[in-house]
């Protein structure tokens, strides 16, 4: 699948907040693994809200995207097929990270710091990937956001103000993709 100029736009509105977020940890510096195990304790309950707001925010935008597909198929200006496709896009990227919210989610539930069995030096590497978990976790959802916001902002401009040159609208002289 081509992909389009807003997912490229969003794609790297996505991995600049991936850096940015996950600069963060390199202002920690190294620790060990008792300093490890204890934020792990300490971060549990952010992490847990963290794929929670994802896994809510992925279904209820999943269940907007019904009402974007129904405002694009009532418009008096019918819509070129790449805006399914990028809608499409859309879904299937919100999907993942909804599936992988929940995935996480039941991963930091996972009592690793009460085992005893458990050395103390891998709780340095358990923390360092719950970290990029949830950083990647909401830099998913950032970048669906970008996508659905320059969806909504494209159907504003045809379907609200009625632009007809829009690459998006199909007009009487141009075919569809």
């Amino acid at each position: 699948m081509k992909i389009s100029k807003y997912t490229k736009r969003a794609l790297t509105g996505g991995a600049i907040s991936l850096i940015v977020i996950l600069s963060g940890t390199l202002l920690l510096g190294k620790l060990s693994g008792y300093e490890a195990k204890v934020l792990i304790k300490n971060s549990l309950d952010g992490m847990n809200t963290i794929c929670n707001t994802v896994a809510l925010a992925s279904a209820t935008i999943l269940a907007l995207l019904l009402t974007l597909l129904a405002v694009s198929a009532n418009a008096k200006t019918k819509l070129k097929k790449d805006h399914y496709r990028y809608v499409l896009q859309i879904a299937r990227l919100d999907t993942v990270v909804f599936v992988a919210a929940i995935i996480s989610f039941l991963l930091f539930n996972l009592p690793i710091t009460e085992s005893d069995s458990v050395p103390n030096n891998w709780f340095n590497t358990v923390y360092y990937i719950s970290l990029a978990i949830s950083s990647i976790l909401s830099s998913g959802l950032i970048v669906v956001v970008l996508m659905l916001y320059n969806t909504v902002a494209n159907i504003i401009k045809i379907v609200g103000l009625g632009e007809i040159g829009h690459p998006l609208a199909k007009n009487d002289n141009n075919e569809d993709n």
